[in-house]
């Protein structure tokens, strides 16, 4: 069966983005670092930058080695839209989890209204696939699926925010997950993969 991942960057302090959806606040590291860094996840999945992205850094061609699917919410996908980007990951099938966002805002855009908890299990359920279902976020969306979700893989960065959107913003439910791996980059940034107990 397929698997639901949230991959995501947070804080020391556990927030996706400052207040108003910023995110340009994670720190990098000096240029050498950054680099490096930037490299090694990018070459590890390189699915999950956006398409447009992809094509700067010489990733146009990759082929998606881990997720055939993203699933987000709106405000995840807000930052794209209001730059007039309406399919920011033409390279995966993209669902938006909203109530309001239009129908047909574009042809490769599913919006998914109803309960995401349906969509991730039907998604799950598909059987012409060997790649898994990436979560991209918003806090919100990952607490409703914290029940659905997998794996982790979580880019912890040195930065504390003080304030800002949750990586899980839901009903109190703790659920156990277990470290597969662990790398440390010299920029300062952990990346975890953990798996549901």
């Amino acid at each position: 069966m397929r698997k639901l991942v949230y991959y995501i960057a947070v804080t020391l302090d556990g927030r996706i983005a400052g207040p108003h959806g910023e995110y340009d606040f994670f720190p990098a590291g000096d240029e050498q670092q950054s680099a490096a860094y930037a490299a090694w996840v990018n070459g590890l999945y390189p699915e999950t930058l956006p398409t447009a992205y992809r094509a700067a850094v010489g990733l146009a061609d990759a082929p998606n080695r881990r997720f055939d699917t993203v699933v987000m919410g709106l405000g995840t996908y807000r930052p794209a839209l209001d730059q007039g980007i309406t399919s920011p990951y033409a390279h995966l099938r993209q669902y938006v989890v909203s109530s309001t966002l239009n129908q047909d805002i574009d042809p490769a855009v599913t919006v998914a209204a109803g309960d995401p908890r349906t969509l991730v299990r039907d998604l799950k359920q598909e059987q012409d696939t060997d790649l898994d279902i990436w979560l991209c976020g918003g806090g919100k969306l990952a607490g409703t699926l914290l029940p659905e979700i997998d794996e982790l893989i979580v880019k912890h960065y040195p930065v504390v925010a003080s304030a800002g959107i949750p990586a899980f913003d839901g009903t109190f439910d703790p659920t156990v997950f277990d470290v597969a791996e662990r790398t440390t980059f010299p920029n300062g940034v952990t990346l975890a993969r953990l798996t549901r107990r």
